[in-house]
């Protein structure tokens, strides 16, 4: 809002001061969500790393910034919006990785079974972990 005479009033310059603010931090975070997808769909490891990273660092940053603008009262509806939707697309992120995680280590457990595993011995039979008859828990 503008005065009669057209300079801005206070309120309406801060919340145009705290969105010119908010801004960068909240594309650095929407364009690492963009990235970090590409890579996870590309299985780049090295990538998957990186924008992981990159993606940390600027989520840390704007979780500052939208703090203090909105202890103030002056986050804009539509950041407010966009940064809901980011934390969705990251929540959503974080879903799919743990799943992918566990099926790969429930792979793994097939494919090299752990210490303590029945194995077969140079007898033929399967070797015990416990040779003697007391159990300690």
């Amino acid at each position: 809002m503008t005065s009669l005479e057209g300079t801005p009033l206070p309120a309406a310059s801060g919340v145009h001061e705290a969105a010119s603010e908010l801004e960068p931090p909240l594309l650095a975070i929407e364009a690492g969500l963009l990235a970090l997808g590409e890579a996870l769909r590309a299985h780049d490891s090295t990538a998957i790393e990186q924008h992981a990273n990159a993606l940390h660092r600027a989520l840390a940053q704007a979780i500052d910034r939208f703090k203090h603008a909105a202890r103030d009262g002056q986050v804009p509806p539509s950041l407010r919006r966009r940064l809901a939707s980011a934390s969705g697309q990251v929540a959503a992120q974080r879903e799919s990785l743990a799943r992918a995680t566990a099926a790969l280590d429930r792979a793994i457990d097939v494919l090299l079974p752990r210490d303590g595993a029945t194995l077969y011995g140079a007898q033929g039979g399967a070797e015990r972990g416990l040779r003697g008859g007391v159990i300690q828990a």
